[in-house]
């Protein structure tokens, strides 16, 4: 006797299967992913003194230290070990470009830049602005 094949199974019920079984990328838990997190920021930290004599940068070393700890307090929030892992694996790229001096004095000055105002929207603003 022939047995018939299996119903085909519905594209949401696959969709919300990936979803569950969704595999982390370097750390499984949020302790693990913070303590890489907290590794890196050791690694910017140790070579904050190092990229400002490199790239000649005319802010002290102690505002640099400052700014790193801005990023990684903005980034604070974060408790999926997931995206902690991903940010921590663009911030180590980060650290091998500047630390191999892959990058020119201007790509490390835009972490140290004020905060800019937000763009205008309106158009009397954006004439009398020159746009």
């Amino acid at each position: 006797k022939v047995t018939p094949p299996p119903p085909p199974l519905m594209a949401s019920s696959t969709v919300s299967a990936a979803r569950v079984q969704a595999k982390p990328i370097l750390s499984a838990t949020f302790v693990e992913a913070r303590r890489r997190a907290l590794n890196l920021y050791r690694a910017w930290y140790r070579e904050i003194p190092r990229a400002v004599e490199t790239y000649a940068l005319d802010i002290p070393v102690k505002a640099a230290r400052l700014r790193l700890r801005e990023e990684f307090a903005r980034n604070s929030h974060v408790k999926d070990p997931r995206v902690i892992d991903m940010l921590v694996v663009k911030g180590k790229m980060e650290l091998e470009e500047t630390h191999n001096i892959w990058k020119q004095k201007t790509h490390v000055m835009r972490y140290f830049r004020e905060s800019e105002a937000p763009p205008k929207k309106d158009f009397l603003s954006k004439f009398y602005d020159g746009y």
